[in-house]
């Protein structure tokens, strides 16, 4: 890399996927946590050799370049400490992800950490999975919640999340009038198949909604079958984490709050197929048909359509049921917002790319795609994106949201040309969750100090420092005098 190349990464920045440390002779030891973090989110960039100044606000003024003073011998240690297998569980990285860059004379070390696969991580360090798991949430690198180590253990599960024997749940937990709507659909688009003469408990073991563990004799309902076909009330005991919500902010007169909602109110059991059997008709009614005939039936069913299926099927199959969130589903007069718990599995330029799927609810995938609902594996993603192409609309965004755990999809119904500013900002300018935390600790205590902050919120005075510059840089703090003496002020409240 050429002196340009570095300071090319220095002004873009990005720097949840950029860390710089002074390193003047060793591999620092918190480069081995934004290692772990980096690794465990969506990778980055580290520079030994250029130290920062976080308090600084004006970008051009914040890094240094300091150098190391003896590359060869850091990079040697870095490849031995990586390679025993003693500080990191697993190596990522690639001769071609350590160089060593010159810059004025002085040298530095640009190392690109690799986000590793779901099915490696989490990647900790010092042998100890619970603390050495690091995630990296805007410019820190923070210690997973159990959570978050939770989800990515269950994701490292080539079988899927679904597959989980519910002890005591039986077919009695099944609402018998969603099984038969679903085996209506189901021979409409599979008449011939053999599963039609089942019985409703051989034909959810069939379709892995029931099994049998032959261990130790016991039988029951798996994830797949109590969410997908069961009565509400067991799994609202079973799954009490979990909210399923429709609401239609479309078509508002006056100071009307919404025009249509659906969440449970005791008309309808409110397992997964009800409710998409019942949004997916509401959420598509004012999109645009064209009138057209095959035979004598009427042909209405347009790419746009299936675009939405699609969507509303992905909500399901990748969502992370055994975290606490909403499946949420919201109509606007420009747009669809779909939001489901969970974090992506794949990165996100490889689900827009498609020729890859890999779904956390696999039975759940395969019982839906039996009734005409998702496409084969990997092309999803890119269905849509083509659909919303052929209609000129803003194309859909994908949008990650670790700090709430979840994943929010905009399928935009407007030209880009009617497309105002406000849709398309930039999400990673909004502040996160801990530094609205830090926000109202200031409002509390306006002498309130750096360390006071880390303790009163168990992150590193790093971390912290970080936080602070930002919401300084956003003009929402600033600080009247000195670091001891001084205090702070807040000059507007986030948005």
């Amino acid at each position: 890399m050429e002196k340009k190349d570095i300071y090319n990464i220095l002004n873009k920045g990005e720097r949840v996927t950029l860390e710089c440390k002074k390193a003047e002779n060793s591999v620092p030891k918190s480069f081995w946590e934004t290692y772990s973090a980096f690794a465990n989110t969506n990778g980055g960039t580290v520079l030994l050799g250029v130290s920062e100044d976080m308090m600084e606000k004006d970008k051009a003024k914040r890094y240094e370049v300091t150098g190391v003073n003896d590359a060869d011998k850091i990079c040697k240690d870095l490849w031995n400490t990586i390679n025993s297998n003693e500080k990191v569980n697993i190596n990522l990285l690639h001769n071609e992800d350590v160089q060593v860059a010159n810059v004025d004379g002085k040298e530095i070390i640009v190392i690109n950490v690799p986000r590793a696969d779901y099915s490696t991580r989490p990647v900790y360090i010092n042998n100890n999975l619970t603390r050495g798991s690091f995630k990296r949430n805007h410019e820190g690198d923070y210690h997973c919640t159990e959570q978050e180590l939770r989800m990515m253990v269950r994701d490292a599960n080539e079988a899927g999340n679904d597959r989980m024997f519910l002890e005591d749940y039986t077919m009695d937990d099944i609402d018998i009038p969603t099984l038969e709507k679903f085996r209506m659909m189901f021979k409409t688009n599979n008449p011939e198949h053999i599963w039609n003469g089942l019985d409703h408990k051989d034909f959810l073991i069939q379709l892995g909604g029931y099994t049998m563990n032959r261990k130790d004799h016991t039988e029951g309902l798996t994830m797949a079958g109590l969410l997908m076909f069961g009565k509400g009330l067991p799994i609202r005991e079973r799954f009490d984490n979990l909210r399923m919500d429709y609401i239609d902010k479309s078509n508002l007169v006056g100071d009307q709050r919404y025009s249509d909602r659906l969440t449970y109110d005791g008309t309808w059991e409110n397992n997964l197929f009800n409710f998409i059997r019942i949004v997916i008709p509401r959420l598509t009614q004012d999109l645009p048909r064209p009138f057209s005939m095959e035979g004598v039936i009427r042909k209405d069913d347009t790419p746009q359509h299936r675009a939405v299926r699609e969507a509303v099927t992905n909500m399901i199959i990748h969502a992370d049921f055994m975290l606490n969130g909403t499946l949420r589903v919201e109509k606007y007069d420009d747009r669809f917002v779909l939001t489901n718990p969970g974090l992506l599995k794949l990165p996100i330029e490889q689900i827009y790319a498609g020729g890859e799927s890999k779904s956390r609810n696999q039975r759940m995938q395969n019982m839906l795609r039996m009734i005409g609902y998702g496409e084969n594996l990997g092309s999803g993603f890119p269905l849509i994106l083509s659909a919303w192409n052929e209609k000129h609309w803003l194309k859909p965004e994908l949008i990650e949201q670790p700090e709430l755990m979840q994943v929010k999809l905009v399928l935009y119904i407007e030209n880009n040309k009617n497309v105002t500013k406000d849709v398309t900002k930039d999400v990673t300018k909004e502040i996160t969750d801990r530094q609205r935390i830090i926000l109202e600790l200031i409002r509390k205590d306006k002498s309130l100090t750096i360390p006071e902050m880390s303790l009163k919120t168990n992150v590193t005075e790093r971390t912290i420092k970080r936080d602070i510059a930002t919401l300084q840089e956003l003009g929402i703090i600033s600080r009247e005098g000195g670091r001891k003496d001084g205090s702070w002020i807040i000059k507007q409240d986030e948005e």
